[in-house]
């Protein structure tokens, strides 16, 4: 199963977790490891590549954990791209709750 936890503190979003995989079909054919894969990918490189910031960050197999500090997690293109995350998790998961669990929590 794979556990997805966003990371959230007055009412902002500072980063996510994700870690494990689905299970859905064998390692290195499992389209909803993939997909999942795939955004949580894309929001790393969206915080460190094109908005420039120096985040916490860490990826190996089966985990991906990115957070920023609070002053970095104030601007508008953070936010959007977390909501945007939180949002293309949600969507890919909808019918997959075997296998997937997606939470926020405050910290």
């Amino acid at each position: 199963m794979t556990k997805i936890t966003f990371y959230k503190k007055n009412d902002l979003f500072l980063g996510f977790k994700v870690e494990g995989h689905t299970g859905k079909d064998v390692y290195g054919k499992d389209l909803l490891c993939c997909q999942i894969s795939t955004v949580a990918q894309l929001a790393l490189v969206g915080i460190k590549e094109v908005a420039g910031i120096k985040c916490d960050w860490r990826v190996k197999d089966g985990l991906l954990k990115v957070i920023v500090g609070e002053n970095d997690a104030k601007r508008k293109d953070i936010q959007f791209l977390f909501e945007t995350c939180l949002q293309s998790f949600d969507s890919i998961i909808i019918d997959e709750k075997k296998y997937v669990k997606l939470e926020v929590e405050n910290v």
